[in-house]
């Protein structure tokens, strides 16, 4: 039967106990997500019929993870398919729905998900205007274009948003997927998506910043001293969460914080504001779970003040001068 002419329920979609049949599947952005997420919907018997991608970058991942897979122009991917992967950057992604509404592109009873963290349904209303049954499946992992991001879908969290009656569909393309469905209301995907980009995409910040103060420190090989120490702190965070703190903050221990601020304003002049930022909010959230006393927290919260204020510079001089 034509593309154009199959009907939700040809696609598997009339009620919110059907799972999706097979559906012809075409991808939107083959790139680091995209074309892994349409590898998995083909290994689960979905058809991935095309996909658009322009770098070569795309392209070679197509190739390897979608083998057959023709690489067409984004109108015709869509054109092609019951079910439309939109894995492209968050800034073009309302661009890129709203244009495809403008030209004709949306039918009635496609069914349309995106993968971006930060959005939920309302950048789809273009398609949903159209008849499309949008939603909103972001994969709570990080992908490098690596060869392991297949194996790291693999029961990955995806975070869901969807109608209440398109849920049990949702849920069922996360797990065919061989990731594990969770839900996320609509206003709250903006303070979701933060969180894990604090989590995640600032936390290889901060363990690359360490590794570069370990080797200006002389130690040749940063992740031998980093691994078991950051993996030890991570399960204490997750398990313990501020109770898992340790550190000088934890111990109210102004004078090393000050010997820190000095080290780095003379040895790593562009690693202080960070230290700064994160040794506040560490004293803040030291204080709020009663691991720092009030007395034990000020002095360290007027240090950090002062070097935000004023350059870590002038805490040298304001200890020469006390």
């Amino acid at each position: 039967m034509p593309a154009a002419r199959r009907t939700p329920h040809a696609a598997g979609l009339p009620a919110a106990s059907d799972a999706p049949a097979r559906l012809r599947v075409g991808v939107v952005g083959a790139g680091r997500v995209g074309a892994v997420l349409g590898a998995a919907l083909a290994a689960a018997g979905h058809d991935v019929v095309a996909a658009a991608g322009l770098s070569a970058a795309s392209a070679e991942r197509a190739a390897r993870l979608l083998p057959g897979v023709p690489l067409l122009p984004t109108d015709e991917v869509v054109a092609a398919a019951d079910l439309v992967v939109l894995a492209v950057p968050d800034d073009t992604l309302a661009g890129l729905v709203s244009g495809l509404a403008g030209t004709g592109g949306w039918r009635a009873g496609q069914l349309a998900f995106h993968t971006s963290g930060a959005h939920g349904l309302a950048v789809l209303e273009p398609a949903t205007r159209a008849g499309v049954l949008p939603l909103a499946l972001h994969p709570a992992m990080t992908f490098t274009g690596a060869a392991e991001d297949a194996d790291r879908l693999t029961g990955a969290p995806f975070g869901v948003t969807s109608a209440p009656e398109f849920r049990p569909v949702a849920e069922t393309l996360v797990l065919e997927m061989g990731g594990e469905p969770f839900f996320v209301a609509e206003g709250d995907r903006g303070l979701y998506h933060a969180a894990l980009v604090t989590g995640a995409n600032h936390l290889v910040t901060l363990v690359a910043e360490a590794a570069d103060l370990l080797r200006a420190a002389g130690v040749g090989e940063p992740g031998r001293v980093l691994g078991p120490l950051l993996t030890a702190a991570l399960d204490n965070g997750l398990r313990r969460g501020d109770r898992g703190l340790t550190g000088p903050v934890s111990r109210g221990d102004v004078g090393t914080v000050r010997h820190h601020l000095e080290t780095l304003a003379e040895r790593s002049p562009q690693s202080v504001a960070a230290y700064v930022a994160m040794a506040q909010r560490t004293t803040e959230r030291a204080l709020a779970a009663g691991r720092l006393k009030r007395h034990e927290g000020a002095p360290l919260l007027d240090l950090l003040d002062a070097a935000r204020g004023h350059g870590p510079g002038s805490l040298a001089s304001e200890r020469a001068e006390g």
